[in-house]
């Protein structure tokens, strides 16, 4: 006899008898250069957000906006049909596609010469980054067995941090020697900054090529549940599109019946008031933020509905199952603080300590992907170990990567000594990465192996439209309105704290009911299992 939810060896979750291969383990290591160089064409921005704010005019709350919402909506959007495409389709050809447009548009951003431009060529990036994790996800859950699952998702989930700590040290060494060579500007009048996005964009077509040699493994084979394929994988991306991105999203509704239609246009109304109101109390200057947003809340409401027209079994194992919210929006709150602060603090160490930028790469960047490395790693092998003793033992980690931040990134940010700075900074972000692993390993374990793409693409609503598109602006929106008072800004994301206490509480509770109960769940909703 044992304890509820406590996991035990004929727990059909956890296979025994299966193992990674070397070639399972080669296939890691790819994906994990191509998220570090995902990651790479993201976080640039913030090394060059000082320069970019000078050369077109923004405030902070314009390049909060330019690095998170602009970026995250789309990544949304698009995650939703891409991550679709991932659960029927060819995932390499998919990611290799993906990561060649997204390396283009990163390029792309070096020709900017209005604000107007880079947040045309940031939403590009978005939408191809938004095929990675979908398509990386659904991998690595069919190369390696449950009980690694969350080792193998933090080592891939560490090239979000060696990516950003990378684009620091690539990023402060190319402006700083290309306005050396050119200080008038270069070639076509480009100056640092610009050439920042070329050389850290174009060699992502080359990996490109790389990844399509990549083997696709039999889906769901590794948990006894393989996966037929899909005859006609497009045509439920293609039906996808309508139903998330508007306005196609208006015929998605009324192909499922007038009152679908009403109730769609009913909530884009809402929302629009929402927008309206957003923009009179915090100021016009924001109306493009909340436009964005709006656009996002509207599509993800679109999209749910018509999965659970279309697919109730995937909706209520997502949408109808509370722990699965709770752990995606939790870690929501973990993003919403930690991409303001990974974002902000190289800006803020250029302005208030006057480090060149060059040196905040080796001084920030550096440690900033040592801290996430060794977070993100510790924190899925401890949240694997927890799952052995208890169900929501993952879920516990996530927790400490939310509360045990607070402190360090106070005095971070309210130090005089950059030695101190620099120091907090990477305890803050090596406690903040450990969440990562285990919330991402439980939202895969909540579903079914043929809907871990679209479970990926809802996972990372949390990170996107939650912590993306809303922490880095509101960081720049409290600093713009404070006179550019970046600590303060910061600082004030740290709001997130206390819901995402509640919401993780509420997951650790219950995810064991949640596992026991998914194939019965499954069943209820029309699932046939074999």
């Amino acid at each position: 006899m044992t304890e509820p939810g406590t996991a035990t060896s004929t727990d059909p979750t956890h296979p025994q008898e299966q193992g990674a291969t070397a070639y399972s383990w080669y296939v890691l290591s790819i994906l994990v250069l191509v998220y570090v160089l995902n990651f790479v064409d993201r976080q640039i921005l913030s090394i060059l957000a000082n320069d970019i704010k000078k050369d077109l005019s923004l405030t902070d709350a314009d390049l909060g906006f330019l690095y998170g919402t602009a970026f995250a909506v789309f990544y949304s959007l698009f995650g939703i049909p891409l991550g679709r495409l991932a659960d029927s389709w060819h995932r390499v050809r998919l990611m290799s596609a993906g990561l060649a447009l997204w390396s283009l548009m990163t390029a792309v951003s070096g020709l900017s010469r209005t604000g107007g431009q880079l947040t045309a060529a940031r939403i590009g990036v978005g939408v191809g980054e938004a095929t990675a994790s979908p398509a990386a996800y659904s991998l690595i859950s069919d190369y390696f067995p449950q009980r690694l699952r969350a080792t193998a998702l933090s080592i891939y989930s560490s090239g979000l941090f060696l990516g950003g700590g990378l684009s620091l040290l690539v990023g402060g060494l190319i402006v700083e020697q290309w306005n050396a060579a050119y200080p008038a500007g270069g070639p076509f009048g480009l100056v640092g900054w610009q050439a920042a996005f070329m050389a850290v964009g174009l060699p992502g077509v080359l990996l490109a090529l790389l990844v399509a040699t990549l083997r696709e493994p039999v889906r769901g084979a590794i948990d006894g549940l393989p996966t037929p394929s899909v005859e006609r994988p497009f045509k439920g991306f293609f039906a996808e599109l309508v139903t998330v991105i508007p306005p196609l999203t208006l015929i998605g509704a009324a192909r499922r019946g007038p009152m679908a239609l009403i109730a769609n246009v009913a909530v884009a109304l809402v929302i629009a008031g929402g927008v309206y109101v957003l923009t009179m109390l915090l100021g016009r200057t924001t109306r493009l933020q909340w436009i964005f947003v709006g656009v996002g809340l509207y599509a993800v409401y679109s999209w749910a509905s018509a999965l659970r027209a279309r697919d109730l079994p995937t909706f209520r194992l997502i949408w109808g199952t509370p722990a699965f919210l709770c752990t995606t929006l939790g870690y929501g709150m973990v993003a919403f603080t930690s991409y303001a602060t990974s974002y902000w603090a190289a800006p803020y160490a250029e302005r208030v300590f006057a480090i060149a930028k060059g040196d905040l790469g080796w001084f920030i960047g550096a440690p900033g992907a040592l801290a996430g490395f060794l977070g993100v790693i510790i924190g899925g092998r401890i949240a694997d170990h927890l799952y052995k003793r208890h169900s929501a033992g993952r879920i516990m980690v996530t927790l400490f990567g939310l509360i045990a931040p607070i402190v360090p990134m106070v005095i971070a940010f309210r130090t005089d000594s950059f030695a101190t700075f620099v120091a907090m900074l990477f305890v803050a972000q090596t406690m903040s990465s450990s969440a990562l692993g285990g919330a991402a390993a439980t939202s895969q374990s909540l579903v079914l192996p043929r809907m871990r793409g679209t479970a990926t693409a809802t996972f990372f609503l949390a990170t996107t439209l939650v912590g993306l598109a809303l922490g880095p602006f509101m960081a720049g929106y409290v600093s713009a309105t404070n006179g550019d008072d970046l600590s303060l800004g910061v600082l004030s994301t740290l709001a997130a704290a206390p819901i995402g206490l509640v919401l993780l509480i509420v997951a650790i509770r219950s995810v064991p009911g949640a596992l026991a109960s998914l194939d019965q769940r499954a069943r209820a909703a029309g699932e046939t299992l074999a």
